[in-house]
């Protein structure tokens, strides 16, 4: 079997996966803040475009 069995997996705070620090909470964020920024950009530029 594998897993499941208490005390497997990762240790906590498991630092392994973070090889170029794309899954770090910063990066996500940033992402995020940035994607809602480029949907509210194509949302007034929609906007703008129906008034012209």
């Amino acid at each position: 079997m594998h897993g499941g069995a208490k005390g497997s997996g990762a240790p906590i705070g498991n630092q392994n996966a973070l090889t170029n620090e794309l899954y770090t909470r910063e990066a996500i964020a940033r992402r995020r803040a940035f994607n809602q920024m480029l949907r509210e950009m194509h949302e007034h530029l929609r906007d703008f475009d129906e008034k012209t």
